[in-house]
């Protein structure tokens, strides 16, 4: 794989979404905006002296996963777009290799999806005074990685999309699920036996992990460098699968 190969197409699809105003708000804005609505749900809440708020460990959380959600959606479009509009089929004609057209593609969203990750880090501790006991740089790193991870699943699902539609179909088969499971709503080990089975083989359960290690523990712990290693094995291992939905439709 050759590397300027990769940073052309990367180049490239960061151009596109300079001209796309309402992708880039979407990346950047939209997460921050959803932080801002799980704090005023609490912001009211009564507490006894030295319980920590709510917003600390929900808010926490959502670092992970709005910007797993957004980026799922803006890449499974874009990509869709590339396909459709016959662009992605122009590509595959020159010497460009499938790997370094998707890890371009994976590296565009993937540096959003870092600025992505510094704007809603930032607001959660800026704005609304998040109060964990790990360095901030731990969580922004898991919102790095989770966002990663949606690109890569958005990659993969639009190979299976016809119009735009049909791609946000699959948010209740990928996304939701994951939500649902991860630990946001009942702890992994207290839910039925078979949703902690499946809980355990889902990545956004690993990045819940991660943060909440973070929120207990000053430093890096070997649970927290697990659930870093399961996460982006796991996006690597959904884009490598996606390269191979990368196939010419003409001869």
């Amino acid at each position: 794989m050759k590397a300027a190969m990769m940073w052309a197409t990367c180049a490239r699809v960061l151009r596109q979404l300079k001209g796309d105003p309402r992708s880039i708000g979407m990346i950047l804005v939209v997460p921050a905006v959803l932080l801002a609505l799980v704090y005023w749900l609490y912001q009211n809440e009564t507490l006894p002296p030295g319980l920590p708020r709510t917003f600390d460990a929900v808010g926490l959380m959502m670092l992970g996963i709005f910007p797993f959600v957004v980026m799922f959606l803006v890449t499974s479009i874009t990509m869709l777009r590339e396909r459709t509009s016959g662009t992605l089929e122009r590509l595959l004609t020159t010497p460009i290799h499938k790997a370094e057209l998707l890890f371009g593609y994976a590296l565009a969203f993937s540096i959003m999806a870092a600025l992505q990750a510094l704007v809603a880090t930032g607001t959660a501790y800026w704005a609304f005074e998040l109060r964990i006991a790990g360095n901030a740089g731990w969580v922004v790193l898991i919102s790095v990685l989770t966002a990663v991870l949606g690109v890569a699943l958005g990659l993969l699902c639009s190979a299976f999309a016809a119009t735009e539609f049909q791609a946000v179909q699959f948010m209740p088969v990928v996304v939701i699920p994951q939500i649902l499971l991860c630990g946001l709503f009942v702890a992994r080990d207290q839910m039925n036996p078979v949703l902690t089975a499946v809980s355990n083989v889902l990545p956004l359960s690993y990045a819940v992990d991660g943060l909440q290690e973070v929120a207990a523990h000053t430093g890096p712990t070997p649970a927290l460098a697990q659930a870093l290693a399961v996460v982006a094995g796991f996006a690597v291992a959904v884009l490598l699968l996606a390269a191979l939905t990368l196939r010419r439709r003409t001869p």
